[in-house]
């Protein structure tokens, strides 16, 4: 069965007295930072000197370059996982690093010769702070790739305590297993449910419904959202009896139309390539390469024009835009 840990499990002081190097100020840097602060550790944010150094020290952070990080105990990495192997670090063979993903570790592009573990919120960065400020926490993948002092497992385990991440608990997994289920969702499950949703657009078009209708629908009402939460907050059975009769109905009478369409296959395939490499290798090529197709493909589905039309439907309607 699978493990599952939570905030009993672990110890914050297995790191008391430690220093704690948060490399990078970003979407989870400066969340982590925060929290690894309120948890009571001495934390020291390793950045460039820019704006996120300004940052970091107006937080009230002693901060500095990023090399400053080989002399810490626990060095959290919390930049995007290309940036990871370019890194001017040199750990301590006693020290333990920590990283928010496990893609570095997966594809083998990232392999310190000292204790590894890795501690992956399955929550948006800000969102981490949030939730830890909330008291609600989240829920966290975490694992160990690597120990060598013998007390890597209880010294990630703190970390991950310390941020917030074991009071909703944490499943053990490898950083093999975060990977391909994290690339997963966002080459299989993500670009499926866009297909689906084009879909849908193009089927209530054809019937006369108006476009500025159809995204309110789907998107800008938040009831699909709200449904989701439901769906997350009570699960499948029970939220569906906040839908009315007919709705239940049409939901399960059709369910089974779309079964002849085998997704599975294209998923399996898009997962093998993930599993085996092939994605981790293609996206270095991509970046050497000067990343021309990630542009194009960034202006094809993520352009201006675009973004142009959907500011202006936000306007109209009053939908407020996040902060």
């Amino acid at each position: 069965m699978t493990t599952i840990l939570h905030e009993a499990d672990a110890d914050v002081g297995q790191l008391a007295g430690r220093r704690v190097a948060v490399v990078g100020y970003g979407n989870q840097g400066r969340p982590w930072a925060l929290n690894l602060r309120d948890a009571g550790l001495d934390v020291q944010v390793c950045v460039r000197a820019d704006a996120t150094r300004e940052r970091a020290v107006a937080d009230g952070f002693a901060a500095a370059d990023i090399d400053a990080a080989s002399a810490a105990d626990v060095l959290c990495l919390l930049v995007p996982d290309n940036v990871i192997p370019t890194l001017p670090i040199a750990p301590r063979a006693d020290a333990l690093v920590v990283v928010a993903s496990g893609y570095t570790l997966a594809f083998d592009r990232f392999d310190p010769a000292c204790d590894v573990g890795m501690v992956a919120p399955r929550m948006l960065g800000p969102e981490v702070r949030r939730c830890y400020e909330e008291g609600v926490g989240f829920i966290t993948a975490f694992g160990v790739h690597r120990d060598v002092t013998g007390h890597a497992r209880a010294r990630t385990l703190a970390v991950a305590k310390a941020i917030g991440g074991l009071r909703q608990g944490a499943i053990e997994l490898s950083p093999r297993q975060e990977a391909v289920l994290d690339l997963a969702v966002e080459q299989a499950l993500s670009p499926a449910l866009r297909h689906v949703s084009q879909s849908f657009v193009r089927v209530m078009l054809e019937h006369g419904i108006p476009l500025e209708a159809v995204l309110c629908e789907l998107v800008l009402s938040g009831e699909v959202e709200r449904s989701y939460r439901l769906l997350r907050e009570e699960g499948y059975a029970v939220q569906m009896d906040h839908h009315s009769p007919i709705s239940q109905y049409g939901q399960m009478s059709r369910a089974d139309r779309y079964d002849h369409l085998d997704l599975a296959a294209v998923m399996r395939t898009i997962v093998t390539g993930i599993a085996d490499g092939s994605f981790a290798q293609e996206w270095d090529d991509e970046r050497e390469a000067g990343g021309v197709t990630f542009d194009r493909l960034k202006q094809q589905f993520a352009g201006p024009e675009i973004a142009a039309f959907e500011r202006e439907l936000r306007m109209r309607l009053g939908v407020a835009s996040a902060p």
